[in-house]
């Protein structure tokens, strides 16, 4: 009786458990379809691998793991050996195998952006930018989307735009920052804060502005001129393209622009354009853009509460927006413990805002490079190379030290983290002391020195204040680097032509000569170094002045009573400002 009773029971649950296995699989299509919506599968079928690494995948199953240690292994080593081409294809399939194992996207970005790079010679420097422009499209398209909340993503996104791109280690490093001004330019060029309010009000999809009776008119008008337009997916490009390259359409588009030109329809589509671009090929959301503007943007010298919006073309202005999508991402987590990744996020942040008050402003213009060639008609056509000078702009200092303030505020219980911070503020308030002094602005030298006494009362900063600064000066003259010398000369060049504005005539012509023999001298020491070259005088002339112009401290008399005694007193300067002027504005294509 009992042995009976013990086969039912055991047949009873044999059954049960078929029952059950049963009906958990027909849950599994459903399942793995709702996994594959919610972007929760990590071990998609790989393509273009090779049968060995295909057939690894498949057979080892639940040991794909273990194929993933084996490789990132072998990738390592390979990196150790400098075979960095090989250990990309390695990080590839490791990225496949593993797409939410964020260590091997920053590796695979930074073996494109750093090593493969510059394992290029620097005479081909738009290849070298090509694996630049891999790297960090890598993060930016495909790593952060798979690992949202993987801040070092982010970080290793911003610190690609502020080291690689806007440092000047590589020795091409001025052709990266002018293939991302090309890019910016047209979508962010002088953009003001109501037109950033405009590009987030923007519609967000085509089919919205597709759609929209007011524009469809045009977009049916650019269609019937030009058959590269009847692909909407390509569409927002080819407009966008039409400046930088019209010989790919036809004349009938432009005159199709030229019949809305005025109008709100063209705005509208112009606007949206734009918009849809930055959102969806550079990932770059106008309402974060906007925020930061707000935040960190440089200062109204007229009034300090109003903000400018960055300069986008600037790889900092990138770097900052990165590192405060990776600390919004980290302050999500309330109950977080602050590692180091965090940590160097805030540092990039603190960092950039530092790079954009010592060489924020761009200059980008035509220079000669070759002598001039036979244009086939018997003149002559000189060889023109795109040069770029940035140049300090003192309106960012305020936002850095706000920023770096906060920031300090934060690891006040870290004493080893706050006194990394301190030792680089310091640095950055005894270089803004003196920048300000030699740009003509000596009480705001004052403010910030008082305010370096206060937060920092060393034995340094308790001589008097004209003591300080020239004692300041002698020793960065005697250390300068490339930063050093380009904000030196700008801002000296500027105190000049205020002393000049002023008419203290010896002592301007006393600044203007010591800055050409800075000039002088630094070009002298360092010939063959073309990544820490200066331009010519004549342009560091001309950004002087402009700065000086532009700038709201003084008064719109005395700005003025300085381009009018340059052109009277000084025409031989006043006929080379005009000519800089004029190849710019050929340059840009405006005009009077």
């Amino acid at each position: 009786m009992m042995r009976g009773r013990d086969i039912t029971i055991c047949l009873m649950c044999s059954l049960l458990g078929v029952t059950l296995l049963i009906v958990a699989g027909l849950q599994l299509d459903n399942i793995n379809a709702q996994r594959k919506q919610m972007k929760l599968i990590s071990n998609e079928p790989m393509e273009n691998a090779p049968p060995s690494l295909a057939f690894a995948t498949v057979a080892m199953g639940a040991f794909r793991g273990l194929v993933v240690d084996v490789l990132w292994m072998r990738a390592d080593k390979l990196k150790e050996e400098g075979q960095f081409f090989d250990a990309k294809q390695l990080a590839e399939w490791i990225t496949t195998l593993q797409p939410r194992f964020a260590s091997v996207w920053s590796f695979h970005a930074w073996n494109m952006a750093y090593n493969i790079s510059v394992a290029i010679p620097a005479s081909q420097p738009d290849q070298r930018w090509r694996w630049i422009k891999n790297g960090y499209e890598l993060l930016r398209d495909k790593g952060i989307p798979l690992n949202p909340r993987a801040i070092e993503l982010y970080r290793e996104l911003g610190r690609i735009f502020q080291h690689k791109m806007g440092g000047v280690t590589d020795d091409a490093h001025k052709y990266y920052k002018l293939q991302l001004a090309a890019a910016m330019e047209p979508l962010l060029g002088t953009a003001d804060n109501q037109f950033f309010e405009a590009l987030i009000a923007a519609p967000t999809r085509w089919e919205q502005v597709a759609n929209d009776p007011n524009v469809r008119p045009l977009i049916d008008a650019l269609k019937a001129a030009d058959e590269t337009f009847l692909n909407e997916g390509a569409f927002v490009d080819s407009y966008l393209s039409l400046r930088q390259n019209p010989g790919r359409f036809k004349s009938a588009v432009f005159e199709v622009i030229e019949n809305f030109r005025g109008t709100k329809t063209l705005d509208k589509l112009d606007i949206f354009a734009k918009a849809y671009h930055l959102r969806n090929t550079w990932k770059l959301d106008p309402v974060l853009m906007h925020e930061i503007n707000k935040t960190y943007g440089p200062i109204d010298f007229s009034d300090p509460n109003k903000h400018s919006p960055l300069d986008w073309r600037h790889p900092d202005s990138h770097a900052i927006y990165w590192a405060v999508k990776a600390l919004k991402v980290a302050n999500q987590n309330e109950t977080r413990e602050i590692d180091m990744s965090e940590t160097n996020t805030d540092r990039i942040v603190a960092h950039s805002l530092k790079n954009l008050f010592n060489y924020g402003k761009m200059l980008i213009y035509d220079e000669p490079v070759q002598p001039p060639e036979e244009d086939g008609t018997g003149a002559s056509q000189p060889q023109m190379l795109k040069q770029i000078y940035l140049r300090p702009d003192l309106r960012m200092f305020d936002p850095y030290n706000k920023a770096v303030m906060a920031i300090i505020d934060k690891y006040k219980d870290d004493s080893g983290r706050r006194e990394s911070l301190e030792n680089g503020h310091r640095n950055m308030l005894k270089d803004a002391v003196l920048s300000f002094y030699l740009a003509g602005h000596k009480d705001e030298a004052l403010r910030i020195y008082n305010l370096l006494r206060k937060l920092y009362p060393i034995d340094q900063f308790k001589v008097p204040f004209e003591t300080y600064v020239k004692s300041r000066f002698f020793e960065e003259v005697e250390k300068l680097g490339i930063h050093d010398a380009t904000a030196q000369i700008a801002a000296i060049m500027e105190e000049s032509y205020y002393l000049y504005a002023i008419r203290a005539d010896d002592e301007a012509s006393g600044r203007e000569k010591l800055a050409e023999d800075i000039h002088q001298y630094y070009t002298k020491q360092n010939p063959d170094e073309i990544r820490i070259d200066l331009p010519e005088m004549k342009w560091l002339r001309y950004a002087a002045i402009v700065d000086f112009l532009n700038d709201r401290r003084y008064s719109p008399y005395l700005r003025g009573s300085l381009l009018a005694r340059i052109k009277i007193e000084r025409p031989e300067l006043y006929k080379q400002f005009d000519q800089v002027e004029q190849e710019l504005r050929k340059e840009s294509g405006t005009s009077e």
